[in-house]
């Protein structure tokens, strides 16, 4: 699948204007999350603007990765850190699962175990 992502950021932006008009209170309220998670802490934002990236790619998010690839260019990431991200996310993406799925069957063993008739 391909896209031509400046449109794709464009189109999305004016249609997010569409969502700010019908929920203001909703959008201010993303809005003011958006600026206090990216805002430079600990963290610098190119950082967490790299994290958001990962993020996106990990959730297959085709309109988070438009807009959270021209800000990482715009806070100077390489194409080498976006490469590093990208292999981070790859990664991630499977190992939640996996981990999950660990979680899933520990509460089933526990459950199976809670129902054994007592010896």
């Amino acid at each position: 699948m391909s896209h031509d992502w400046p449109a794709l950021t464009k189109e999305l932006s004016g249609q997010l204007a569409q969502l700010r008009g019908g929920i203001p209170e909703v959008m201010k309220g993303f809005s003011a999350l958006a600026k206090a998670a990216g805002s430079a802490g600990a963290l610098d934002a190119k950082t967490k603007e790299l994290v958001a990236m990962g993020i996106a790619i990990a959730a297959r998010c085709d309109g988070c990765i438009a807009f959270h690839s021209k800000t990482a260019l715009e806070l100077g990431t390489t194409r080498e850190e976006l490469m590093e991200v990208a292999g981070m996310a790859v990664y991630m993406g499977g190992g939640p699962s996996l981990m999950y799925a660990a979680l899933a069957l520990q509460a089933y063993d526990q459950h199976a175990a809670a129902m054994q008739p007592a010896e």
